[in-house]
């Protein structure tokens, strides 16, 4: 920890310098990435040695080509940009990578002083900031929607025209119809309009067609996994749950994805059986967080299920119809519309996870996070599935209460204990 802090310190050092700074990321990135290439962490399963070793080339493939690379949030249509050969990066895996290295601090204070409101999700402060600073490369284009996070419009349209970007911003009904699923296919015509000026070159929609189905195919492997984690102990770590969030969002459809389903659910399939308690996380994950880190990361004693946001739209698509399919998986994601829509998506998760309890992360600035936690944790009560719901912040770590957050989790845990 101290080694990646120092280096942090040296990135913050460099942040009136771009280009240097920029050098410092994709570095120490790029060691990282022939670290767990060439010396994978043994303890993990194979499934997730191959997970890191994705993830780390998905943030560094748009870093390095920025000209060939287009910023997106975690919800937008990202199988479009694989048709175009596209590298997708995202608000919320930059901004997270930027803890990682342990100077998201810096960039979240550098957008603050150009007037950016401190009540804004850190993860889009972040993000603004090395944009800002101009540490983060201009992309070809921007591509985002306005479901779930009202942060996403405004982010996209300040940078956009600060910098001079191309973007389009896809306009979510919160329900569905197929008036609305139209609406929304009208829009992605449009969106895909604008790539093709951009770059010149026409959609091939064959290919969009190989995508869905590979995406088909991985959500098989998906469902496959759900079916059976449930039942086993299967070694995680808060920082793999987010990492999957490459896989079911941004990477969807891909030939890693699919290759990463396929070794999870048979390395599932033939895991051990359950040993301890089972939680189940809903909203996004403080992977930097010590105390969490201490019960959650490689511990039989408490199982960590998964994360909501990787099991929010998981229907067989139509491939023949690419943008119906891409238009009814935007509007129908869990977390689109009305919360009882995301609390009746979990409980049917549910019927297979079989949680022995569940825990809410209300990220500071997230109105989705904390707006809804009332409602869930009724039907989870109604259900007799313990609850607790924590306050925090998924990036800057000052936002965090350790105290505060080790106190209550050691008593609900403690609590589920004595009731198992």
């Amino acid at each position: 920890m101290d080694i990646i802090k120092t280096y942090g310190n040296l990135i913050k050092e460099k942040i009136e310098k771009p280009e240097s700074a920029l050098k410092l990321i994709k570095f120490g990135l790029s060691m990282e990435n022939l670290r767990v290439n060439k010396f994978p962490e043994k303890d993990l399963p194979e499934a997730f040695q191959y997970l890191n070793q994705i993830c780390l080339k998905f943030i560094l493939d748009p870093l390095k080509n920025p000209d060939n690379s287009a910023w997106v949030n975690l919800f937008a249509p990202s199988e479009l940009l694989h048709a175009f050969n596209i590298y997708p990066l995202s608000i919320e895996a930059m901004a997270s990578f930027l803890s990682g290295l342990m100077c998201e601090d810096t960039f979240i204070d550098y957008a603050e002083e150009k007037g950016i409101a401190e009540t804004l999700c850190s993860y889009h402060k972040a993000f603004i900031g090395i944009s800002e600073s101009k540490v983060l490369p201009k992309p070809k284009f921007a591509l985002t929607t306005t479901s779930i996070c009202d942060a996403n419009t405004n982010t996209f349209r300040y940078l956009s025209a600060k910098q001079g970007i191309p973007y389009f911003i896809i306009d979510v009904p919160y329900e569905y119809s197929k008036c609305s699923e139209e609406y929304v296919v009208k829009q992605l015509k449009e969106a895909i309009l604008m790539m093709e000026n951009l770059l010149d070159k026409k959609l091939d929609m064959d290919l969009l067609k190989e995508i869905i189905q590979r995406e088909n195919e991985t959500t098989l492997y998906r469902k496959d996994y759900i079916k059976n984690i449930g039942k086993k102990y299967f070694k995680t770590t808060l920082t793999l749950e987010m990492y999957m969030l490459f896989t079911t969002h941004m990477f969807m459809g891909t030939e890693e994805t699919l290759e990463f389903f396929k070794r999870l659910s048979k390395e599932v399939q033939n895991s051990e059986g359950k040993k301890g308690l089972s939680i189940f996380w809903v909203h996004l994950i403080p992977f930097y967080h010590d105390i969490l880190k201490g019960y959650f990361n490689l511990n039989p004693k408490y199982q960590l299920l998964g994360c909501d946001l990787n099991f929010d739209y998981l229907e067989e698509m139509d491939y023949t119809k690419p943008l119906n399919s891409l238009a009814r998986k935007i509007i129908l994601n869990h977390g689109n519309g009305y919360y009882t829509r995301k609390i009746d998506s979990l409980i049917n998760i549910f019927k297979d996870l079989n949680p022995d309890a569940v825990i809410n992360f209300c990220h500071w600035g997230c109105k989705q996070s904390s707006g809804g936690v009332m409602l869930l944790k009724e039907e989870m009560m109604k259900r007799g599935i313990p609850f607790l719901s924590i306050d925090g912040d998924g990036v800057d770590r000052r936002n965090s209460h350790s105290g505060q957050i080790q106190t209550r989790l050691e008593a609900f845990l403690e609590m589920i204990e004595k009731n198992n």
